[in-house]
């Protein structure tokens, strides 16, 4: 009898049905959470980089308006005729920006 437990314990073995899914669980949340997530920083910091003077622009905290003038660290944003606003950088919504510009630039060739 001691023979048999001692074989089953044998066969599937604490480190080979350990290791292999703990590896496939790793594998599996870098693909689908980790790799996604930096790819939309590398994103969100290219489009920040990018913006220029003249450009619509959403911030994080859902205001809307047009770069006015571009610094090393941060943006001022003109929101309304003669009223402007300075924001950082990381103030600005890639997303939200652009489904503005999409969203404009579709009502612009319809009329």
């Amino acid at each position: 009898m001691t023979a048999t437990i001692l074989l089953q314990a044998a066969g599937g073995g604490i480190l080979g049905s350990g290791i292999v899914p703990m590896i496939l669980i790793i594998v599996v949340f870098y693909f689908f959470m980790i790799r996604p997530q930096v790819k939309k920083q590398k994103d969100q910091k290219k489009y920040v980089d990018e913006l220029k003077r003249g450009d619509k622009v959403v911030t994080t905290s859902g205001i809307h308006g047009r770069v006015a003038e571009v610094f090393e660290k941060h943006f001022v944003i003109e929101i309304d005729k003669g009223v402007n606003v300075k924001f950082d950088k990381s103030a600005i919504s890639l997303d939200a920006s652009k489904a503005l510009n999409t969203t404009t630039t579709s009502v612009e060739t319809k009329a």
